[in-house]
């Protein structure tokens, strides 16, 4: 297993390599300020954070990623289009039910805020990672966040279910509960239909909440209780829909197949970006496209996301990486720019390439 030093020279070859592609060096703080990083990050990074409090800083984070401070710092002033590098250790918090992992490791990565052609841009990124790590031979995967995210978006019902659903995509089987209650394939909880039945009555009011946003909550659960079901019929196509997994070159046919007609603008992007793919060099037959990719990865990709894996299935992914333009609206102060990036596990490469 690669030590700190092997780790620390890889993750620096892969740095010059950025570089060489056009980016510009940055340096993240390893120290972050955690109010803002914490409600950025998805629930599975918040629970792995390493967080401790400053007397004068207040609470502070040890860097999980480097992706958000680079977003913060070119939304902060950085001139359009911008390429970034970066290279150096994020500390996560490892779950001991699962295979050992270092809680402290290196990562290299590169991003692009590119507003003329996001799609190309995918395309660079992901053809750029795969030159790299093209001696490993590594499996690539596809997908795309914004398919499932359109899907329920295109549901007939009630907004606060849409808003639901689409919350809980990077949580599947929270999602899954959802889509079955929405649909009326399990019961409400007896506590609910006895708030909603008139069995509060008599009951104090208590905790923090005002009598008005209490009654506000009741009066939305009511609205909830009297909405029809979701279609059968689109409750399948949903299921349909993250179930797919086919080679890249055959997912739009697939996708439109499944006659969810609110694919179709994410469809076309897909294969805008499959046709860029293609022109890079990238054999679409042999990339497989899952469109559930993605949904045990950070929150913030919200369009395109890939992964390079080794055959180990106990092994993290090599690379990864994905489109992240709603956090650069969260954090450009009404503005926002489409961007796109990946990071590559140091350590990890060169220990693969040592068994080469």
């Amino acid at each position: 297993m690669a030590d700190k030093a092997q780790s620390r020279a890889q993750a620096g070859r892969l740095l010059e390599q950025f570089l060489a592609a056009g980016a510009v060096e940055v340096t993240p703080d390893i120290l972050q300020p955690a109010e803002a990083l914490l409600d950025l990050y998805g629930e599975d990074i918040r629970a792995r954070a390493y967080v401790t409090a400053d007397p004068l800083r207040g609470e502070m984070m040890l860097r999980p990623d480097f992706t958000v401070p680079v977003v913060q710092a070119h939304m902060a002033g950085g001139a359009e289009p911008a390429r970034y590098a970066y290279a150096g250790e994020v500390f996560r918090r490892q779950d001991h039910r699962g295979p050992a992992r270092s809680n402290e490791y290196f990562q290299a990565g590169f991003e692009i805020f590119d507003r003329a052609d996001p799609e190309a841009a995918d395309a660079e990124v992901f053809a750029l990672f795969s030159d790299i790590l093209a001696k490993l031979n590594l499996s690539a995967t596809i997908g795309d966040m914004g398919l499932l995210r359109a899907a329920v978006d295109g549901l007939d019902t009630l907004p606060e279910r849409k808003s639901a659903l689409a919350r809980h995509i990077w949580r599947p089987r929270r999602f899954q509960h959802l889509l079955a209650r929405y649909s009326g394939q399990i019961e409400v909880p007896k506590a609910r239909a006895d708030l909603l039945t008139g069995q509060r009555s008599g009951a104090p009011w208590i905790g923090l909440r005002s009598r008005e946003e209490m009654e506000a909550r009741i009066a939305a659960l009511e609205a909830d209780a009297k909405a029809p079901p979701l279609a059968s019929d689109a409750v399948a196509a949903l299921n349909a829909l993250a179930e797919l997994h086919c080679p890249a070159e055959a997912a739009p046919a697939a996708l439109r197949a499944l006659a969810i007609p609110a694919l179709e603008p994410a469809i076309t992007r897909l294969e805008r970006r499959l046709t860029a793919l293609a022109a890079k060099g990238i054999d679409l037959a042999a990339l497989q496209f899952d469109a559930s990719h993605g949904r045990s990865t950070m929150e913030y990709y919200d369009g395109f996301v890939f992964t390079f894996t080794a055959a180990n299935p106990e092994l993290p992914p090599v690379a990864s990486g994905g489109r992240y333009d709603a956090l650069t609206r969260q954090l450009g102060q009404g503005r926002e720019i489409p961007a796109v990036g990946g990071v590559i596990r140091a350590g990890l490469m060169a220990d693969l390439e040592a068994q080469a």
